[in-house]
């Protein structure tokens, strides 16, 4: 397959403007370096200043707090890029400096580690930053390169697969799966480990398999804390927010208005991608072998419609909803007080009515099932 241009190009480079940060964030692997290739090549060379964060020579480099010294670093420049950038220390002051001194620079950034460079550059770039997330391909990406048919096709791949980009270019079942579990193992939770006080690399893989395994369910923080051992709800609380903060897994909490019955309290857990989900639990079986399609679908789908709002700057509000007799909504999303709620089916043959409750309740709300036959539309 032939190169995928990323939707979210077309919107960075019509956000970059001088004395402005643009900060890209994302997984490891994703493609943020090859996004920014992309927008190098379309530049002047001779007035890009690209740099690494994680080689020690650009971390000495930027080390020096000097205005003069960014001045003429930056010199004759009109774009500072910097790849991995959480490892800078005090970037954002750094950039800080440059943004309100260097008149005319445009900064670009990337970084894999929300915890980290979130917390670095927050304060010092209030009002000077412009953030996007790049996630694993996403459905409307690939819908530029193949039909429909296509597409009903790869479906199965994807599921089981995901779309972190390099599996493109990877053409057998054994590679796909090496590169996941050596995703899994090298890069995944390299940020979290090198966290300080963060040791327990086998525990955090425990705990994402019990997540893996509850997609679609409410997680209990004290049943993880139970079935882990040796490690307290506050603990499993903590790597729960760092797993979220490396892009490894997203929470959805529940939707109310303050219905009785309406669960809120608890919340579920998706993965951003697929493969990643089934490299945890080691279970690449063909759908036709498999107990938990329910559970690929609904994370499939609920990370293709994630990956839609926010590549498409939809503010959308998403949750589930579920009452405490059992009646349930697998999505429900709210833009501007309008509720729509989605249940998702694998197969098309099971069809399935809004909950009477639901009805009742939100009579002006939509409802619809997507199965595997309407979804393409939902997810692009």
């Amino acid at each position: 397959m032939q190169h995928i241009t990323r939707h979210i190009l077309v919107r960075i480079k019509e956000r970059i403007r001088p004395n402005k940060v643009i900060i890209l964030f994302g997984a490891r692997r994703v493609g943020k370096t090859e996004l920014l290739n992309e927008i190098i090549s379309d530049l002047d060379q001779s007035k890009v200043l690209l740099m690494n964060g994680e080689d020690q020579f650009t971390i000495n480099l930027l080390s020096k707090r000097s205005i003069s010294h960014y001045k003429q670093l930056t010199q004759s420049k009109d774009f500072l890029i910097i790849d991995e950038a959480q490892h800078i220390p005090e970037i954002g002051q750094v950039l800080k400096l440059m943004v309100d001194e260097i008149k005319g620079l445009h900064i670009i950034v990337t970084g894999s580690s929300v915890f980290d460079l979130s917390n670095k550059l927050g304060e010092p770039l209030v009002g000077r930053q412009i953030q996007f997330q790049l996630f694993p391909l996403a459905q409307m990406e690939f819908n530029n390169y193949e039909n429909i048919i296509e597409t009903h096709a790869l479906l199965e791949n994807r599921l089981i697969y995901g779309g972190y980009p390099e599996l493109i270019h990877l053409e057998t079942k054994e590679e796909k799966q090496e590169y996941l579990e050596g995703l899994v193992n090298a890069y995944l939770l390299k940020d979290i480990l090198a966290f300080n006080g963060i040791k327990k690399a086998d525990k955090l893989i425990d705990l994402l398999r019990l997540v893996a395994m509850q997609i679609g369910s409410e997680v209990s923080l004290e049943e993880l804390a139970s079935n882990l051992k040796g490690i307290s709800r506050n603990t499993v609380e903590i790597y729960l927010d760092l797993l979220e903060k490396v892009f490894v897994i997203y929470k959805v909490g529940g939707f109310s208005r303050n219905l009785r019955k309406e669960i809120v309290k608890t919340s579920r857990y998706y993965f951003f991608d697929n493969g990643i989900r089934n490299a945890i639990i080691k279970n690449f079986n063909p759908l036709n072998y498999r107990i938990d399609i329910g559970q690929i679908w609904e994370n499939y789908l609920m990370s293709e419609r994630l990956k839609r709002n926010h590549y498409k700057n939809y503010r959308v509000n998403k949750y589930f909803w579920r009452t405490y007799d059992q009646q349930e909504i697998d999505l429900v999303e709210e833009i501007d007080g309008k509720l729509s709620g989605f249940e998702f089916k694998w197969n098309p043959k099971k069809l399935s009515k809004p909950p009477k409750a639901w009805t009742k309740h939100y009579p002006d709300a939509d409802f619809e099932i997507i199965n595997n036959e309407n979804f393409i539309a939902f997810v692009s």
